[in-house]
């Protein structure tokens, strides 16, 4: 008696199971993968206005001066393989507060994030 109420009991729990597995299963919604995002990727190319953003030390303003032309460079890579690349140069127009100056791309194709960089000063180039 004790047994045949044990199956009685498992052929439940096996039904109940299935039933919402099957429900579950139905009633899902369907997602469809979107084909991969592009990023927008801002570029600036040669006559485009950015700002170079520096420190405020005076090793920094004492090293970058107006009508300098200073090399961009591009990392990449990441922190285990970092490579520089040369992507462009920009050219110092004046000053844009204590942590800015104001410099015109006279070189190559820049983004922001970029690095401007001269002897001992880098500058992070970020858009006007």
């Amino acid at each position: 008696m004790i047994l045949r109420e044990r199956r009685t009991v498992m052929r439940k729990i096996v039904l109940f199971a299935i039933m919402a597995a099957f429900v579950a299963a139905v009633s899902a919604p369907i997602t469809v993968q979107a084909a991969e995002k592009v990023k927008g990727e801002v570029v600036m190319k040669v006559g485009n206005k950015v700002n170079l953003f520096h420190s405020g030390t005076a090793d920094v303003k004492k090293e970058i001066c107006l009508g300098d032309v200073i090399a961009v460079y591009r990392e990449t890579g990441g922190a285990k393989a970092p490579k520089s690349t040369e992507v462009g140069a920009v050219k110092v127009t004046g000053y844009a507060g204590e942590h800015y100056f104001e410099a015109e791309i006279v070189k190559g194709e820049i983004k922001p994030g970029d690095i401007a960089m001269k002897k001992g000063a880098y500058c992070l180039v970020t858009p006007r």
